[in-house]
Parts: structure tokens; sequence; C-alpha cells
């Protein structure tokens, strides 16, 4: 793994940008997943070099499309940690507080940070949509991530409530999207965001092609953000 990482990001032409002992530690962060993907379902990639491709550079493409240096970042829906955990170790700088809604998978994170020494980076047990009105994280952040299957309208009402006027949400989706842009940009307007731009990239030693869709937050999301889960899906804004 660790071999593809680092040709991987020299492919990104990100291998200078990164500390030197990166691709290792996400190495190592690889190889904790798949051991603990034995016991507990984390991911549908179970070989090494899929989890070093579709796991770990697909998130470090993230970084060509915003500062992330000394910004502070919600990863909501982390899953197994992705984006956050490649970010931070990427970024070390990068402030990362990881929220998913299944507390054995907040209690695996915080583990894994731990056996990797990081600092600056915690994982929280919530609801994106209660923990976006929650006053100590409603628009405190820099920066917000999902790499959720869920519609891009869904995603901007969940993740946009977190970022502050000023910040960008970078939403990771397929190069296949340009409609459900298109449906989300009213969306996008109400929650006080702004589409900017967009990039499609190949994830290196694949011929697979990712998207990353930024969205600016130039005001405050209405108090009335994020709703509840079941009226999201029943009324997508």
């Amino acid at each position: 793994m660790e071999a593809t990482i680092r040709s991987g990001l020299t492919c990104l032409d990100l291998a200078q940008r990164v500390p030197s002992d990166a691709p290792a530690l996400l190495a190592r962060y690889g190889q904790l997943l798949l051991e603990k993907n034995r016991v507990m379902n984390l991911t549908a990639i179970t070989q090494p070099k899929d989890v070093a491709t579709m796991h770990m550079l697909d998130c470090a493409v993230l970084l060509m499309g915003t500062d992330f240096e000394g910004k502070s970042l919600i990863d909501v829906g982390t899953g197994a940690g992705f984006p956050g955990v490649p970010l931070k170790i990427l970024v070390p700088s990068l402030e990362v507080t990881l929220l998913d809604s299944l507390n054995k998978r907040v209690d695996w994170l915080t583990e894994v940070c731990d056996t990797l020494e990081l600092e600056g980076i915690h994982a929280i047990h919530a609801r994106a949509e209660e923990a976006g009105r929650d006053p100590d994280l409603r628009e405190r952040f820099d920066l917000a991530t999902a790499r959720a299957v869920a519609d891009l309208r869904s995603l901007c009402e969940l993740c946009l409530p977190f970022v502050k006027p000023g910040g960008h949400f970078l939403a990771m989706k397929g190069p296949g999207c340009d409609d459900e842009i298109h449906d989300a940009l009213p969306a996008i307007q109400t929650l006080g965001g702004r589409l900017g731009p967009c990039f499609d990239r190949t994830i290196p030693h694949t011929d697979v092609v990712h998207r990353v869709v930024l969205i600016e937050k130039i005001s405050s999301t209405p108090f009335g953000y994020p709703r509840r889960w079941a009226k999201i899906q029943k009324s997508p804004l």
C-alpha cells in the first residue's frame, strides 16, 4: 500500500506538499481498516492496492480543491474515517472533527487516531441533522466534507449548516452528476451557499474518475435548517 500511495501522490503533484511519513501512516491506517473489517463492516474494498487507490488517493484528490492548511474541518457521515483521517495525515495542521451516527465506528476511529498518534482530531457520535443545530458545532468550521452516497440536495442541507460564512463544503461525487448539481442549486442558495468550481480527476493507478463539487458558504444558513431527516427525504429542497 505504501508504495502505491507514494507514487499516487507524485502523480497528483502532492508529494512535495505532504509530510514525508504520510504514505507510511496512510498505509498503516489501511492495514488497521482491513484488520477491523474482518469483524466489523467498514468497507467493501478489501484488496490492499484498492484501499490505497480508492480510499487514500481518492481522499488526497480533495487537496486540489482548496487550501486546508491551518483550517478546521468536519467530516459528515465519516464512516470508516474517509476523507477526514487521510486529510489529517496529509495536512497535520488541519483540525478535524469526524461525525458519525454509529457509536461503534466512532469508538474504532478514536482507537485508530490514538494508534497513529494523531493530534487535533476527534470523533463525535451524533446524527448530522441534529448536530447541525448544536450551537457548539453550527457554523464553526472552515470546511465540511462528505463522501456519503446521498443526493446533493440532502448533503447540502446536512453539511452547509456546519460551515461558517467564507468557508467551503466539498462533496465527493461521480462525474455524471451534472443533473444532480443543477437540481441542487435552489437548495444551495437557500442554505447560504454558492456553487463554486468543480473538477474531475482520475484516481492514480485506476481508470476511475471522481468529481469534487465545491460549494462556497456566502451567508448564514437560516435557523430552520437542517430539518429532520424524514422531512429532508420526503421534501428535498
